[in-house]
């Protein structure tokens, strides 16, 4: 779908700390024997040293967590005056977000033609993370009035609770009557496999209703990961289909000039020639002098 590795959990969420042993709850271990050989004695007493030097670093990397979350939390209040404002910019450029999510390889993989002409009334998108960052995030699709559904606003959340087990839940749709896209994308499946090997994709909205692996929700991490922190870059993305027809024409213009050059060089053999033969002739003449 490439961009970064992204964790299978939902972004910034953290698998529940390990517990860090405490001499209470390590496995009993005998400290080392005075009737042990020396080599072992000192093996057995490094173990010990190297168990308590851990439990210290990992001290420290919770400590260094807990920071980060701060500094997290810190940064991403900042940052929501800037991302208001970049939504009522981009509020002023018609199909923003459906030429985004097309641009991007790994979503368009999943749009067909129908999804593409329900996203033209996508008019903004927003990423929400929870206070405390790390339990979880909302995606907010905002739509203008369409002849797909009734929903103005679809949403679907990821959660991470306390004991690490990821979840998800999602606005239900209110499809119009028969504009169901989700049904109509497995019925077409079901009626194209009979006649050629590649599937078109299932739609785009049944990702609203699958929450069977929230652990591993690869268009949410895409979105909030990849397209939400600068989705211009992708709306800029230049059109395959004109580079394309651009690289045809400089062909075309290329396969001109050559064939140029070789009428020129042709022509210019041919000039040649007709020296080589009017100084044969001149030749001739001389000679023919010279006999008389």
């Amino acid at each position: 779908m490439a961009p970064k590795h992204q964790s299978s959990l939902p972004p910034q969420a953290k698998k529940p700390k390990k517990p860090r042993r405490t001499p209470a709850s390590r496995p009993e271990e005998k400290s080392a024997s005075p009737n042990l050989p020396k080599e072992e004695k000192e093996q057995q007493e490094a173990i010990e040293h190297i168990d308590e030097v851990q439990n210290e670093i990992d001290r420290l990397n919770e400590q260094a967590s807990e920071e980060i979350l701060k500094v997290e939390q810190k940064y991403n209040k900042l940052r929501q005056p800037f991302f208001q404002k970049r939504s009522e910019l981009i509020a002023k450029i018609p199909n923003f977000w459906v030429t985004t999510f097309v641009n991007h390889p790994q979503v368009s993989a999943l749009l067909g033609e129908e999804d593409e002409e329900a996203l033209h009334y996508l008019t903004r998108v927003e990423v929400t993370e929870f206070e405390d960052i790390k339990s979880g995030y909302r995606i907010d699709f905002y739509f203008d009035e369409n002849p797909y559904f009734e929903n103005k606003v679809l949403s679907k959340e990821f959660h991470l609770n306390e004991s690490g087990d990821p979840s998800s839940k999602s606005t239900e749709i209110k499809w119009k009557s028969g504009k169901d896209l989700t049904k109509r994308s497995s019925q077409t499946q079901n009626k194209a496999s009979r006649k050629r090997q590649h599937e078109e994709p299932e739609s785009f909205f049944t990702w609203f209703t699958d929450h069977s692996d929230a652990g591993a929700d690869e268009l949410g991490e895409v979105i909030k990961d990849d397209i939400w922190p600068n989705p211009l870059q992708y709306y800029l993305v230049p059109d395959m289909d004109d580079e394309e027809g651009e690289g045809e024409e400089e062909d075309d213009d290329d396969e001109e000039e050559e064939g140029l050059e070789d009428i020129d060089e042709e022509g210019d053999e041919d000039e040649g020639e007709e020296d080589e033969d009017d100084d044969e002739g001149e030749e001739g003449e001389e000679d023919e002098g010279e006999d008389d």
